[in-house]
């Protein structure tokens, strides 16, 4: 008899479905042909405080529940570590551990992912199973994903590493956690500084963005203009500032007095020609498919909502509906094995989304971008419809929203790569030596522009669309006119872009030896845990939202000036999620990086707390 161990009832209930369900008893299932379904709640199992490692010499608080927090006794650093059941899944844990000596192999039924792999391996850790274990993986949980990945279940052994990978995570938030949050509490002599190896570098990036925000200074610069006419149209120039005086060291021009010359100078001669056209054509690559962090993005700019808003849309998408696949993925990238579904999946598209059936219907599966690539595969691959169909009304507003924007990017790999035409003119008079430039850009072929409707970036900055111009055609300036500018601040972190931040780090950091380190890592946090981040900094009072912003409170600002840049700066975390992939491949081992990484470090950061004094 197998019994399977599915991550969480939902998963549970699909893989009885798949099976046959003959009857339900408390906590479980039971399969028309014998096999048990049982299920967790997420991780049933967490690590000892360390109220669990400290002698009994150590006295207990007010509350008589806890041990007081004592520099003396810091760091804490565990030799053999200690699950222990969590407080409200006591019962659960009694059905599964029933339910493993009657077994006769084990089926890990967790989350593709490596927390999903370590919540089921620990249990069966804790209650010593050596049963024979085998390993359900699937990233959907429609009827047809479900029966395949029962059909072809794997030897659980090949997944270790990702179970040790999650511990060496689970580990090295627990060491940095609980020991400099209680050295730096205790440092503060009353306020409580909690610090977190993923969170403080998170929480610090928005202090520093909220620090250049209050100290920019704006600086007025300007810009000359032109209308010209053509005897196919009008148009609208630049100036071309690059040969002129009066510009700063980013190449704008803030001498106003040269700008009213040049106003004026320029505005002179009527009767000017076009010295060059440049004219390139560009595809414009498909879009790829969807992390959760680019919904996360698309949904916090789009409309506002938070990260772990969105991704609890997300996910009750793939739990409930079963209308899209595995939410909690890094990667952009679909297996090449997928492409041969599209035709199923376009099929149901096209029932549960009647209003794009005309588009569905102009789709052609024997095109295949380049969003589906084998070696950019990482754990997961990129969140994309399934072949589920139900009625789409029975889906809330905000899930309509996220569910049309997964479809629309899947639908777009089926149609062709768009052509634009990129063109700039270059425009002179005989009676003057200053030039124009104008810039334009055309869709010569609009092929998945018409599922996504948007451009690149370039098309975007060049949106005019110019008349048919020829080298050495005549022109005529209208007018021409002074635009006055002002440089602008950055942006506020907004929940969407501060998810984006921590997994492309690299963009946010300046010094250029940690940029190119950083670029070669997987930014900080997974794609599973940055929206509970960002929510649990809000929780702690650290960061607050002031209309759909996100800024450090004053809380945060106070405490973050007393801690040591290693524990602020994310290359420390960007370097420990490299050495995640590093575990979850073999290169290097769960030992050496708790031995000879983590607790090192550790033992420094504890001894430099205690010498300091943090008002």
């Amino acid at each position: 008899m197998k019994l399977f161990i599915a991550e969480k009832p939902s998963v549970a209930r699909c893989i009885i479905d798949a099976l046959g369900l003959s009857k339900k008893e408390q906590g479980y299932y039971v399969a028309l042909n014998g096999d048990i379904v049982t299920w967790c709640f997420g991780h049933l199992l967490e690590l000892a405080s360390p109220d669990h490692y400290l002698g009994d010499n150590v006295p207990l608080n007010k509350s008589g529940k806890a041990k007081v927090w004592r520099m003396q006794d810091l760091p804490i650093l565990p030799e053999a570590w200690t699950n222990q059941p969590k407080k409200d899944t006591k019962k659960q844990l009694v059905v599964i551990s029933k339910l493993l000596k009657s077994c006769t192999t084990v089926v890990n039924c967790g989350d593709p992912d490596r927390e999903g792999q370590l919540l089921i391996d620990e249990i069966l850790e804790y209650y010593k199973c050596k049963k024979p274990v085998l390993r359900y993986i699937s990233s959907a949980q429609d009827s047809a994903s479900v029966k395949k990945a029962l059909s072809s279940l794997k030897n659980n052994t090949n997944y270790s590493g990702m179970a040790n990978a999650a511990r060496a995570r689970q580990r090295a938030d627990w060491l940095i956690g609980m020991n400099l949050s209680r050295a730096y509490t205790l440092a503060a002599k009353g306020d409580l500084i909690a610090v977190g190896r993923v969170q403080t570098p998170t929480l610090n990036l928005v202090a520093q963005r909220d620090m250049e925000i209050k100290n920019f200074v704006s600086k007025d610069y300007y810009q000359i203009s032109a209308q010209f006419a053509h005897n196919n149209g009008q148009f609208k120039a630049n100036l071309d500032l690059s040969n002129l005086d009066g510009l700063d060291s980013e190449g704008r021009l803030v001498d106003k007095q040269k700008a009213a010359h040049y106003l004026q100078e320029s505005s002179r001669f009527k009767d000017w020609v076009v010295s060059d056209v440049n004219q390139v054509q560009k595809e414009l690559e498909h879009p790829k498919s969807l992390s959760l962090a680019d919904i996360q993005q698309y949904a916090s700019s789009k409309f506002g909502f938070s990260a772990k808003e969105t991704l609890d849309i997300c996910q009750s998408l793939y739990e409930v509906h079963k209308l899209t696949t595995y939410p909690r993925s890094d990667c952009s990238y679909l297996p090449e094995s997928q492409h041969s579904e599209a035709p199923a999946i376009l099929k149901s598209l096209a029932k549960v989304n009647p209003n794009l059936s005309d588009l569905i219907l102009r789709a052609n599966t024997d095109i295949k971008s380049n969003t589906w690539n084998d070696k950019k595969i990482t754990a997961h691959h990129g969140i994309i419809p399934t072949s589920q169909v139900i009625d789409r009304n029975n889906l809330s507003d905000k899930e309509q929203k996220i569910y049309g924007y997964i479809v629309q990017r899947y639908l777009a790999q089926f149609f062709n790569k768009a052509l634009i035409s990129n063109t700039t003119v270059t425009i002179k008079s005989e009676q003057s030596n200053y030039i124009f430039t104008a810039n334009g850009s055309n869709v010569l072929s609009s092929g998945f522009l018409m599922v996504v409707k948007e451009l690149d970036d370039t098309s975007k900055d060049n949106s005019q669309q110019l008349p048919n111009i020829n080298k050495n055609d005549k022109l005529t300036l209208i007018n021409a006119q002074l635009d006055s500018k002002k440089t602008k601040a950055p942006p506020y972190f907004t929940e969407g872009s501060l998810i984006k931040a921590m997994e492309n780090i690299a963009s946010v950091v300046d010094d250029p030896n940690y940029k190119k380190l950083l670029k070669e890592g997987d930014g900080i946090g997974t794609s599973a845990t940055r929206a509970s981040i960002i929510e649990e900094l809000k929780r702690k009072g650290y960061l607050t939202v002031v209309k759909k912003h996100l800024q450090a409170t004053d809380l945060a600002i106070k405490f973050l000036a007393h801690l040591p840049s290693i524990i602020k700066n994310p290359v420390l975390t960007a370097i420990y999620e490299s050495k995640f992939k590093d575990i979850e491949s073999g290169k290097i081992s769960l030992y050496d990086f708790e031995h000879t990484q983590v607790k090192p470090f550790v033992i420094q950061e504890v001894k430099s707390a205690k010498t300091k004094k943090v008002i």
